[in-house]
């Protein structure tokens, strides 16, 4: 059975394998836990300062495997950032709808402390999350388009916006 779940300091060790294994072994990309410290304080990084972090989690004879992460980073003038959405290889496409359920939490959640954009990096080489981000509404933006200011470890990365709200 598969569920989204808000995340839990349980479920650390598996996110962080999954994370780092879809972004260097998958894509090559050579991101390390040193470049993303959010991964070891989560519950500060996102929750305490007011977004959220869930996680998709597959369970089978009481054994829970992470199969899914999403995060929002709530920043200044409603505008939210969508960060660290993975899906386990195994668990992608609509058969599953694992990255579907995982954005319509967080869009949900978004809409209830009124993020009115969302905004998002990513590798140039991750092209069929380019599609899913096109699909659900996301446009190609430019740095100068972003309505804030935030650093990312840039790899080849492009920029996309989600207006939800005016």
């Amino acid at each position: 059975m598969i569920k989204i779940v808000e995340y839990e300091n349980k479920y650390k060790n598996q996110v962080i394998e999954l994370i780092l294994n879809i972004q260097n072994d998958e894509y090559g990309i050579n991101l390390g836990i040193d470049e993303q410290p959010d991964l070891l304080n989560i519950e500060e990084e996102y929750i305490a300062k007011g977004g959220n972090f869930w996680i998709g989690i597959d369970v089978y004879d009481e054994v829970e495997k992470v199969i899914g992460t999403i995060a929002l980073l709530k920043k200044e003038k409603n505008v939210g950032i969508l960060k660290k959405f993975f899906v386990d290889s195994c668990y992608r496409g609509r058969e599953f709808g694992v990255g579907s359920k995982l954005f319509d939490t967080l869009l949900t959640f978004s809409k209830m402390i009124y993020i009115k954009h969302i905004v998002l990096d990513t590798p140039a080489v991750a092209v069929r999350s380019h599609s899913f981000y096109r699909r659900v509404g996301f446009r190609l933006i430019s740095r100068v388009e972003l309505p804030i200011e935030y650093t990312f470890p840039d790899r080849d990365s492009l920029l996309f916006m989600l207006d939800i709200g005016k």
